[in-house]
């Protein structure tokens, strides 16, 4: 673990946070409370989940402490944050605002990290998807493009965080992913913005 690699890790939380309040902000609009609540609640602790675990590696690599409750809290927090996310996006997409009712999603812990890298999948593949079809409703496709390649960059990243990252190679490896698929998201989010994702209405 180094300092370079941990402030590395920082720069991915703080573009998908600020991709976040944009989309926040331009949605809003068109989102029930509920949903709006879900998907608020779920980008900002996915946020946090990410702060957790680069302040880990920082506190690590500067030899403060080796503070591991921040590392494994990351996988709960942050697959908790994607499905709630996810599900007020699908709220967006797939029903009508009048007819939106909150959702309350509730997630064991388990010993196992697969059930929270399902979870993360299934949260991803809706807040992707459903900025992907927006993008192509407001006749952005090659914005469109833009959020498909970020979640493929997105599903990189979950293959490669089940790999040794004991390994620096493998940490930067990951995290340039981790950097390209949140730095086009953020690119995402504000192409959306800049072509009036806050004055959209969906059909």
């Amino acid at each position: 673990m180094s300092v370079p690699m941990a402030l590395m890790d920082m720069v991915p939380v703080v573009l998908f946070f600020l991709a976040s309040l944009s989309l926040m902000h331009d949605l809003y609009h068109m989102m029930s409370k509920g949903a709006f609540a879900l998907f608020a609640a779920g980008v900002i602790l996915v946020s946090v989940a990410g702060f957790y675990k680069a302040l880990w590696k920082m506190l690590y690599a500067l030899n403060v402490c080796d503070f591991e409750a921040l590392n494994r809290s990351f996988f709960p927090m942050q697959s908790t944050g994607f499905i709630l996310a996810g599900i007020g996006m699908a709220g967006l997409l797939f029903f009508r605002q009048s007819e939106r009712t909150a959702a309350m999603a509730a997630v064991p812990v388990y010993s196992s990290a697969m059930p929270f890298v399902m979870l993360t999948l299934i949260g991803t593949f809706c807040i992707w998807g459903a900025l992907a079809v927006i993008a192509k409703r407001m006749r952005q496709s090659k914005t469109a493009v833009l959020f498909l390649f970020s979640f493929v960059c997105m599903l990189g990243m979950g293959y490669l965080s089940s790999r040794d990252f004991t390994e620096p190679l493998m940490n930067w490896i990951g995290q340039s992913v981790n950097l390209l698929g949140t730095g086009t998201f953020l690119i995402g989010a504000r192409t959306l913005h800049k072509a009036g994702l806050d004055r959209f209405e969906m059909a």
